[in-house]
């Protein structure tokens, strides 16, 4: 995810990295090139001169925008959401080490550092099956070897170790280190982990529509191919400036809202899952009272 500071707006004119500007520039160089075309014969192909003139176009044009806006509305939408359950997931993973920080009477057969441990490890599982990348070089530091084999055996990593989240309770009710009403505590804040990673299922396996999808590419595209028969009547030479500008407008809408679509990806504009995971990762450890290497990357301006 790109995160940089507010900069001049004259700067922001010629910003490269995180816009969707380089992953454009095959498409648009090709209108360009049917535009200088369509300039040069004058909108005729084949003898047949394209009847075309700005007037539909534009009506076109604006019909096509609000499409574009829902989509991209759809798309952030999936995106803030996907923001909240991690803003969420942070939260309760503190609730639930502050809850294991205060039990009373724990011996050796109940360690709050495992329970943190396997508290880390719910969130770079998590983070990894989201990703659809392989969990267990993250899961190796956090578990012991006989959790780390069940997990490792699973398809849905997560919830397995909200399973063992629970066994921890439990084994903490039996040696007496907690009470019934602090065990149901314990379980509201596991159906709150059990929500976020629910609705985090939800966004990866639910994408927008694929029928939309290919409706919105191809008028967009038809339209952008059409407009410099439109416009070459009247703007003569300067139809393939104009032509380039539009589409990159429209092109680029269509770009950030499949780029956001997918809020737990790589792209420049996903969350920095990797990021809030070393966070989150710190913060429980901290309030567990065990120190933290300093793990912060400094970059320029990238939060991965």
């Amino acid at each position: 995810m790109i995160i940089r500071k507010k900069e001049n707006w004259f700067r922001m004119l010629f910003v490269w990295h995180g816009s969707v500007l380089p992953a454009l520039l095959p498409r648009l160089g090709l209108l360009l090139i049917i535009s200088l075309l369509v300039t040069y014969f004058r909108g005729i192909i084949f003898s047949f001169k394209v009847p075309l003139n700005p007037a539909p176009l534009t009506l076109f044009g604006f019909v096509l925008a609000l499409f574009l806006g829902f989509k991209n509305n759809a798309s952030y939408d999936r995106f803030w959401e996907g923001r909240k359950l991690w803003g969420a997931l942070l939260n309760t993973a503190r609730s639930l080490t502050r809850q294991a920080m205060t039990l009373k009477n724990i011996n050796n057969n109940v360690s709050v550092h495992d329970f943190v441990q396997l508290l880390s490890a719910f969130i770079f599982a998590l983070k990894h099956q989201l990703r659809g990348t392989e969990a267990n070089e993250d899961l190796k530091s956090r578990l012991n070897e006989d959790q780390l084999k069940i997990v490792s055996a699973s398809k849905y990593k997560p919830a397995v170790i909200m399973r063992l989240l629970g066994e921890w309770v439990q084994k903490a009710k039996d040696e007496s280190c907690l009470d019934s009403i602090q065990q149901a505590r314990f379980d509201e804040n596991f159906d709150k982990l059990s929500d976020i990673l629910g609705g985090c299922e939800r966004i990866v396996s639910t994408p927008i529509p694929y029928s939309y999808r290919v409706l919105l590419h191809r008028t967009v595209y038809i339209y952008c191919f059409l407009l410099p028969f439109g416009l070459v009547d009247s703007l003569g030479w300067f139809t393939p400036l104009i032509v380039v500008f539009v589409a990159y407008t429209f092109v680029a809408f269509e770009a950030i809202a499949d780029e956001i679509e997918e809020p737990f990806g790589t792209d420049a504009n996903d969350l920095a899952l990797n990021s809030m995971c070393t966070m989150i990762n710190e913060t429980i450890h901290e309030m567990a009272g065990e120190q933290i290497a300093v793990s912060q990357k400094i970059t320029q301006n990238i939060i991965d």
